[in-house]
């Protein structure tokens, strides 16, 4: 069966995106993990369905480049709302539907997507490091030097360590300096580490916050470019009107032919 699909990106963070506001694509986890694969598919980091959905702008479904359903992706929320942009649809804001609920979502300035995530009420210290969940599980592990790290060895042996191996973290090395964050991310379901990760860089940033009250906007380097994370502390570990917020672009599209 023939396929329209549409390649976006945010800071390296890549998705191929179908509409399916016909309800039509029911596809299947080899499926999906043949077409996000970078030799024998079109290549991603997951594979999103714009989805139709009576009281919102759209219905964000989101599946992992291993084939498997996903929890939320913060770059494919900016990602799926520029391609819903690119498709006629034209809200004054965006009110759509993920894995973890309800998100906003608005065009800035530059290209720029800003997209609202969950609120976090906690975040828990793990032998000096700190875990938490943006609409997906972080890890957040602070370094000297994260450009020395080996991401994908250090990252995978915390993701398949006893506390995490059933269910799985996504694991981010992280280092500070006054003026910004730089994020390296090993993320679950990929299984390696990808350019930029919007839910691990919010997670970050959130732990990084250099306010002890109050506004917080967080300047985040990743190896695939810049975002930048804002957010009210409102107390040590509670923080509200979290946004995520930084470029989102269309890459090509085409059709792919997959056997059922």
């Amino acid at each position: 069966m023939k396929y329209r699909f549409f390649k976006y990106q945010g800071t390296g963070n890549d998705f191929v995106i179908m509409d399916n506001r016909e309800g039509k694509i029911a596809l299947t986890q080899e499926q999906v993990h043949l077409i996000c694969d970078r030799r024998f598919g079109i290549g991603s980091d997951g594979l999103m369905l714009l989805n139709r959905l009576d009281g919102y702008d759209f219905e964000m479904v989101y599946y992992n480049s291993n084939g498997c359903l996903g929890t939320m992706c913060g770059n494919g929320g900016r990602c799926l709302t520029k391609f819903a942009y690119d498709q006629g649809i034209h809200p004054e804001s965006y009110r759509f539907m993920a894995s973890d609920g309800l998100h906003l979502a608005e065009l800035g300035d530059q290209g720029w997507i800003h997209l609202k995530m969950k609120d976090v009420s906690s975040i828990t210290n793990f032998h000096g490091d700190s875990i938490l969940d943006t609409g997906s599980p972080h890890y957040i592990k602070h370094v000297m030097h994260v450009s020395k790290i080996d991401v994908v060895k250090e990252g995978r042996e915390i993701r398949y360590s006893k506390p995490f191996e059933e269910n799985g973290i996504n694991v981010n090395f992280v280092e500070s300096s006054e003026n910004k964050i730089i994020v390296r991310t090993y993320e679950r379901g990929v299984e390696d580490e990808t350019y930029s990760c919007g839910t691990g860089v919010t997670a970050a940033a959130l732990v990084f916050a250099h306010n002890e009250n109050g506004f917080n906007r967080i300047e985040v380097q990743t190896k695939g470019g810049h975002l930048a994370v804002e957010f009210d502390k409102l107390e040590e570990e509670k923080f509200a009107n979290i946004w995520l917020c930084g470029p989102a672009d269309f890459v090509f599209s085409g059709e792919i032919t997959i056997e059922d």
